[in-house]
């Protein structure tokens, strides 16, 4: 049984996320009220309501998607995205890289995208999101390095919108292939407060979770 001190730690590294494409209104004002009440990370939500977001919940810290949910747009609508999103008000991206470059393995043009999407965030936090359910372990290291090269942030284990997610191994081996700069954020499939804590545990940074507020409340 998690205490009430440890409950409020593992919220202060939830991004509190709704990236339901049948969101409405209501729900969005309810994640929102909700990552202010408990202190969450961030709210991780869909471009689109960036802005309505910020101007309705000033105060909280917003994080969206870039190339969500499969990464296959060009580098430079990925720029625009960013630069729109960060006009919007978002202080974190969390970027879909592109799988075709991965199973080509061509990790210079990941890199470079990386790269590119973090020279338009700047001093805002970059994640990026590999989808580990569809590596090998050797793309995965790969990635690992491409993120580090890059300069982001954080490498994210998931978009929650493929067939599998986060994983107590796949951080194990992120852990030890990133650079000591790059932080973690584990996402994908997490339900129960078992596995927030489990994640926590593991010293990840960030999770990525729809119902973190729910279980831990």
């Amino acid at each position: 049984m998690l205490d009430e001190k440890k409950k409020k730690a593992i919220l202060h590294r939830v991004d509190h996320t709704l990236l339901n494409p049948n969101a409405v209104t209501a729900q969005l004002n309810k994640v929102c009220a909700e990552a202010l009440l408990y202190e969450t990370a961030t709210v991780c939500i869909m471009p689109a309501a960036v802005a309505y977001v910020k101007e309705k919940f000033p105060h909280l810290t917003v994080c969206t998607v870039v190339g969500f949910p499969f990464g296959y747009q060009t580098t430079a609508v990925k720029r625009f995205e960013t630069a729109d999103a960060l006009q919007n008000g978002a202080t974190e991206i969390d970027l879909v890289i592109n799988r075709m470059d991965v199973k080509n393995g061509d990790f210079t043009a990941v890199t470079a995208e990386i790269a590119a999407i973090k020279e338009i965030c700047g001093d805002k936090i970059l994640k990026v999101i590999v989808e580990v359910c569809d590596l090998t372990t050797e793309e995965k290291i790969s990635l690992c390095q491409c993120v580090t090269a890059a300069k982001a942030d954080y490498i994210k284990t998931s978009t929650g919108f493929g067939k599998g997610g986060a994983t107590l191994e796949d951080v194990a081996l992120f852990r030890k292939h990133i650079g000591k700069d790059v932080k973690i954020k584990a996402a994908g499939g997490l339900r129960t407060a078992a596995e927030l804590e489990a994640f926590y545990d593991a010293g990840v940074e960030r999770i990525g979770a729809s119902c973190g507020v729910e279980v831990l409340k």
